[in-house]
């Protein structure tokens, strides 16, 4: 059967909830129930290997059908797994086989993605889904590295939702000026590829004078008063910082 046609909005919302995995990751499965027998209990279930089919057992759901080439595609998933370092979330492993491909590094047969969601994954809308993680990966890159959306170092979580809710707002607005202004491009930037959000906010300050501003000139008041006698300012909430562990490194073989 032929792929379902799907609305942009639900597309975006469900990549983000779409994740690719390597192919020799291990899941495993939800713990067995507790024996009685004196010990600490098993935290972890059988051993789900992408690499290895015999721990895969039998998939929860299959789907398969034909992409737009009319080649053939088999989807598979198996649910309730999760990751050792974080056995509190489910997730659910899916398997896309796609019997067109060439199996190549940019062209792979068998590709592995992992469902994030309590909701049962639409295993007939995976494969076009993932397709447009690239527009999304490439809208976060720009905003970290042009708007700098991860630079604030923020306290609380609603600041860091209301520095994202502004940064989100710079970017709808950069996508709007696009035809109020001519894009500046560099000299090795394609005249004929379609205007880039990054090539609209290299043109924005002439045109931003232009606007001007709601706001008051500022006027100059003396002084600080500083604060209030005998006003007690306690000291700011600090939260336990996250550490990455150190990569380590991995031996290479010596040839023989």
């Amino acid at each position: 059967m032929p792929m379902p046609p799907i609305s942009r909005a639900t597309a975006d919302l469900a990549c983000a909830k779409l994740l690719r995995t390597k192919s020799r990751r291990v899941f495993y499965r939800p713990a067995p129930p507790r024996t009685g027998k004196p010990g600490a209990p098993c935290k972890d279930g059988e051993r789900f290997a992408c690499h290895d089919p015999s721990t895969h057992g039998t998939p929860t759901g299959h789907w398969e059908g034909l992409d737009a080439q009319g080649q053939r595609i088999e989807v598979d998933s198996w649910e309730h797994l999760h990751l050792r370092q974080a056995r509190e979330i489910e997730l659910t492993v899916i398997r896309v086989t796609r019997h067109g491909a060439t199996n190549k590094k940019r062209d792979p047969r068998v590709s592995w993605l992992v469902w994030v969601d309590r909701e049962p994954a639409p295993l007939a809308e995976i494969w076009p889904l993932y397709r447009r993680r690239f527009g999304m990966e490439q809208s976060y890159r720009f905003e970290k590295q042009a708007l700098l959306w991860d630079q604030p170092r923020l306290r609380t979580p609603e600041q860091f939702e209301r520095w994202t809710q502004i940064v989100a707002i710079v970017h709808d607005l950069l996508v709007l000026a696009r035809p109020l202004l001519q894009a500046k491009r560099q000299p090795w930037e394609r005249a004929t590829r379609p205007v880039t959000p990054q090539q609209v906010r290299r043109a924005m300050a002439p045109f931003l004078a232009t606007l001007g501003t709601p706001a008051r000139p500022p006027q100059p008041r003396g002084k600080s008063p500083g604060r209030a006698v005998g006003a007690q300012i306690p000291p700011a909430v600090r939260y336990p910082v996250v550490k990455k562990p150190k990569p380590t490194l991995k031996k290479r073989r010596k040839k023989a």
